[in-house]
């Protein structure tokens, strides 16, 4: 997904982060303005997994999430 996209997403969004990874905090996810990179990031470090692995993760989700809209 385009990060011009996300970001314009990204209100919607967030309720959804919330749900998919419960360890985010709501501050975390607002300082994260729609970047991917910071998501990828955050989700990489909250659950302990390499930075390969969160970015597919994110990219799965962010694809089957917005592909219903």
């Amino acid at each position: 997904m385009n990060d011009d996209i996300l970001k314009g997403k990204w209100a919607q969004l967030k309720g959804k982060i919330k749900e998919q990874w419960g360890d985010l905090t709501d501050d975390e996810i607002d300082e994260m303005d729609g970047r991917r990179d910071q998501l990828v990031g955050k989700v990489q470090e909250r659950y302990g997994i390499a930075r390969d692995q969160a970015a597919r993760d994110v990219d799965v989700w962010l694809n089957a999430t917005t592909a219903t809209r």
